[in-house]
């Protein structure tokens, strides 16, 4: 008889194994230089660092906060453009020409933006329609308790992340056959299938109205 494994024991496999292969490959990682990393972000404040900022594609909607984000993270999302495992042609065309050392500095700097970050509660307190949200894509298990405490640092802060960004995050994991537009994280294409675009807004606007850890670092205060 075939034996059936659930969905979360896969999971766990999976991050298990990723988690495995992210501690032999960091090995070979390069050690991010903030300083270095603030010298080389004009690229990125043109749209990051502006407050309120909207990009237009695939559709209106604010470009993410990234200063706050776990370093980690910003490496895995800039390797992700530049092998076009996801597609957005602007940030590809930024991802391209950066070395590995200048994505190791770039998420360095952005990590350790802005100085002081709050203090958050350990868990988050969903209402019972978007709980069961929750539960069906199993996000916990993965991005924390408060969403703000990723298992592994190769995963996203989500906590207080604009939420018109998340759904078009979200929906890029839906996407197939596009060459402009998509996402192809094998773990998250699983999970998101299984939504309607009502429901991931849904969670996107829940897990935008978070305590966060995020922030959108005026342009100024680079300088």
């Amino acid at each position: 008889m075939t034996k059936l494994v659930s969905l979360s024991n896969l999971i766990a496999a999976f991050t298990v194994s990723m988690m495995l292969a992210g501690t032999a490959a960091g090995q070979d990682a390069k050690a991010g230089d903030a300083k270095a990393g603030e010298k080389k972000a004009a690229m990125c404040i043109g749209c990051h660092g502006i407050p309120g900022y909207q990009a237009s594609f695939p559709e209106v909607h604010k470009v993410p906060m990234i200063a706050g984000q776990g370093a980690k993270y910003v490496v895995a999302a800039l390797g992700e453009y530049k092998k076009g495992e996801r597609k957005h042609p602007t940030m590809r065309a930024i991802a391209a020409p950066l070395t590995d050392q200048d994505i190791a500095d770039l998420a360095a700097f952005y990590e350790q933006l802005p100085k002081e970050q709050p203090q958050l509660a350990e868990k988050a307190k969903a209402p019972p329609e978007v709980d069961e949200l929750l539960k069906k894509g199993n996000c916990v298990s993965c991005h924390g308790e408060n969403f703000s405490k990723p298992i592994d640092g190769s995963y996203p802060k989500l906590a207080g992340q604009h939420a018109d960004y998340l759904f078009v995050a979200l929906k890029a994991y839906q996407t197939n056959g596009n060459p402009q537009i998509g996402r192809s994280n094998p773990i998250m294409v699983g999970q998101v299938k299984q939504f309607s675009h009502a429901e991931l807004k849904t969670l996107a606007q829940y897990l935008a109205s978070l305590p966060t850890e995020l922030h959108t670092v005026p342009q100024s205060r680079f300088r």
